[in-house]
């Protein structure tokens, strides 16, 4: 499987009723793909691999959110 393949199966997985474990998993797997597809983004310059790269790092920004809490003051 390539990584955008990969990269499009991890942005359409449910990520709802998920344990602290698994939202630790998924952080990382999010972090693989996007620099695995950056690496691949410095030589090719595709602009589907960069939208594909953010939006993985928005969702990554949603999952990493719930995962530390909201910051108290």
């Amino acid at each position: 499987m390539s990584i955008l393949q990969e990269a499009i199966a991890f942005e359409n997985a449910k990520m709802s009723n998920m344990s602290t474990s698994d939202r630790v998993v998924a952080s990382r797997e999010a972090k693989r793909l996007i620099l695995a597809m950056n690496e691949i983004y410095k030589t090719t310059k595709d602009t589907q691999l960069m939208d594909a790269m953010k939006r993985l790092t928005a969702k990554k920004k949603k999952i990493e959110k719930r995962l530390h809490g909201r910051p108290s003051e």
